[in-house]
């Protein structure tokens, strides 16, 4: 595939590393209003665009590649009070989005996990759940999209309200690539499920493969809809 990398920070070197791994081109980089001016012949001639830049750009950037019929593989958080309104554009109107707060295989086996847990949990009142993340100190959102998406399948599993934003721990430090820790503690032992990543790798690999993934489909899409077919 050639590919439109929208977003040249750490995740876009790391796609430009990786992707010709897999076999594919990185035709275009986009990382500001005039690349968008300056590549637009080059973004037609893209097959999909993987987009990793911030909260504020992020929508615009995906309706700017709808406006060229250009799938998009977004890995940006932190706009999703937009995503209802975009993921219906897709059916409507045969866009193509697949949008995941994390990428890596191992984190969306994870968020399986602890969906399966929180039902579990539900009917064990006496266990109290605690949620944290830990991030490099460049990361802009916290909560973190990753951590958001855990608490809300934990308040989904009959525990409502009880994990909201300004109750789940975030920690910025160094470099940390990201980890994940969900705990039910009770007064006679404690169950973790955590998941710790090592690099930006695993998330740039996970973003290829959902990107090789969504290439000649329409509609809307999530990492989960991936790994139900695999």
């Amino acid at each position: 595939m050639n590919i439109a990398l929208i977003g040249y920070g750490k995740m876009g070197h790391a796609l430009e590393t990786l992707a010709p791994q897999r076999g594919h081109t990185i035709h275009c980089i986009v990382d500001s209003d005039d690349d968008w001016r300056r590549h637009a012949d080059a973004l037609r001639r893209c097959d999909i665009a993987l987009e990793f830049t911030q909260p504020s750009c992020a929508v615009r950037n995906i309706e700017r590649c709808f406006g060229l019929n250009l799938p998009v593989v977004c890995g940006t958080t932190g706009w999703y009070d937009r995503l209802d309104a975009l993921a219906a554009r897709c059916r409507e109107h045969g866009q193509a989005l697949l949008v995941a707060s994390n990428f890596s295989i191992g984190m969306n086996i994870m968020f399986e996990l602890n969906r399966r847990l929180a039902a579990l949990m539900a009917a064990h009142p006496e266990y109290r759940v605690a949620l944290s993340e830990t991030h490099h100190i460049h990361k802009l959102d916290a909560p973190s999209g990753t951590a958001l998406a855990l608490a809300h399948d934990i308040n989904q599993a009959c525990r409502a309200g009880c994990l909201p934003p300004s109750g789940i721990v975030s920690i910025r430090e160094g470099e940390v690539a990201g980890i994940h820790e969900v705990v039910y503690d009770s007064d006679d032992d404690t169950l973790t499920l955590r998941h710790s990543a090592k690099s930006r790798r695993g998330l740039a690999v996970g973003a290829l493969v959902a990107a090789e993934y969504l290439h000649g489909r329409k509609g809307f899409y999530t990492m989960g809809d991936l790994l139900s077919e695999a």
